[in-house]
């Protein structure tokens, strides 16, 4: 199912369809301000399971990001977060990164990595903060399944011809990007960075 939202003001009707889907399971494709992203309900079991299968890796090696609403969602799953590090979140958010953050107990199992740590992002973008928002919680994230053709992640519909049969719903915001989020480690006192993408590192 291919579903339009507007990329400025999207439809509250068609935001709370999105949010019931994700809670009863559902995987949907949906844009951020990088490129577009697979999630699911972090919550859902089921749901990331399935999208391991899809993408053909094992949840244990898995490296998914959480999609949060925004900032007031990291003490609920990030610890030990001093005020520099804060500081830092706070300039740097939203936008086009993702944070490795040490994990706090809420994070489902299944999510954290073997080092009790999570990747979490807060993008600029208002369609996936709107259906973090509806969601009242936040979206299990993670890239496409590998395919050489960039058009494959940045036009919705090109998405759904490759991707569709896969999930549940793909969400058309229009074109998205064709670079990945830049990846920060915040586990210390310094930021490290571990993949430069979108956004600009300044430490």
């Amino acid at each position: 199912m291919l579903v339009h939202l507007h990329p400025d003001n999207p439809q509250e009707r068609i935001l709370n369809q999105i949010a019931d889907l994700l809670r009863k399971g559902g995987v949907i494709i949906y844009p951020t301000d990088t490129i577009y992203g697979i999630g699911c309900d972090i919550h859902n079991v089921q749901a990331i399971e399935r999208i391991c299968k899809i993408k053909n890796i094992q949840p244990a090696k898995a490296q998914f990001s959480f999609i949060c609403k925004d900032l007031s969602e990291l003490n609920v799953y990030a610890a030990n977060i001093s005020n520099p590090i804060f500081r830092f979140l706070k300039r740097s958010i939203p936008g086009p990164y993702t944070f490795i953050l040490n994990a706090t107990k809420l994070v489902p199992k299944l999510l954290k990595t073997k080092k009790d740590t999570v990747g979490i992002r807060v993008p600029d973008h208002k369609i996936s903060l709107a259906i973090a928002h509806a969601l009242g919680n936040p979206i299990m994230s993670t890239s496409l399944p590998q395919e050489s053709f960039v058009e494959y992640y940045t036009d919705p519909e090109l998405i759904h011809d490759q991707f569709g049969h896969l999930v549940d719903m793909v969400i058309d915001g229009g074109i998205g990007n064709t670079e990945g989020s830049t990846v920060i480690s915040l586990l210390h006192d310094e930021p490290e960075l571990i993949r430069q993408g979108a956004g600009v590192f300044e430490p």
